[in-house]
């Protein structure tokens, strides 16, 4: 029997939500191409189910919502593709920004951004001044980002102040060195999602992701909605997160 959006709302435990839900948005290139239209109508498309995640998202009270939106490696495509992700970027920061305002969502971009186009860089920035403040859900968004480049910067970091005598080798542990990453002061994501039948990471979170859940749909970002989210919610839900420890009952055979 399938389920309809008021049925999952109905069946989500609202004490069991995921802290921080990670999205990798797969998929709009061959949504496009399926009805025979260029590529860059799948990511303008995209951004309407990017509209209903964020609002669902924010109505359910998660805290944390991160998009992986341009990694170092989409540098590759085609350079007119490229351009026109760069102008969607200005376009969906300039459009939604009021409203991303008004629900007191906090926005921050993970990656090196200030690598993008000056007109990019002038919209992100004017974004992340504009909630800084804010004390709702934080939106990251992974703009020309790599997880291994951030892994890097991580241990550049750690070793400079190394160097400089601020910081003892004995004093690098996982805490200290999640400090350093962009991801600073964020719960790791309880959830990953990722559209488009794909099943790796893509060089996304990496060592954020040690405990994520991961949970994979066939359905092409673009197709992606609100009933989707809760779906993919309340299916992470049902899963037993022991974090490498054992189930309740065999805890319970192990001291019998």
């Amino acid at each position: 029997m399938s389920r309809t959006t008021t049925d999952y709302m109905q069946l989500i435990n609202k004490d069991k939500l995921p802290q921080h839900i990670a999205i990798i948005m797969d998929g709009n290139g061959r949504w496009a191409q399926k009805r025979f239209m260029p590529r860059t109508f799948g990511h303008r498309s995209g951004m309407n189910s990017l509209k209903q995640v964020v609002e669902t998202c924010c109505e359910l009270g998660i805290a944390c919502l991160t998009v992986y939106a341009f990694s170092t490696e989409n540098w590759k495509r085609p350079r007119d593709e490229v351009n026109y992700l760069m102008n969607l970027l200005v376009e969906y920061v300039n459009k939604e920004i009021e409203e991303l305002h008004r629900n007191g969502i906090r926005l921050q971009i993970l990656g090196d951004y200030r690598s993008l186009p000056e007109r990019s860089i002038k919209a992100i920035e004017m974004a992340l001044a504009k909630t800084a403040a804010n004390q709702g859900m934080v939106f990251n968004i992974a703009l020309n980002y790599g997880a291994r480049d951030e892994i890097i910067r991580a241990a550049r970091s750690l070793a400079r102040q190394v160097e400089e005598g601020k910081l003892r080798v004995e004093d690098i542990n996982e805490e200290t060195f999640s400090r350093a990453l962009y991801t600073s002061g964020l719960p790791d994501p309880d959830l990953l999602i990722r559209t488009a039948g794909e099943m790796r990471l893509s060089n996304f979170l990496l060592w954020q992701m040690a405990y994520t859940e991961f949970w994979f749909t066939s359905i092409l970002w673009p197709d992606f909605d609100k009933e989707e989210l809760l779906r993919a919610i309340w299916e992470y839900q049902q899963r037993d997160r022991r974090f490498g420890g054992l189930k309740k009952s065999e805890q319970e055979d192990h001291h019998a």
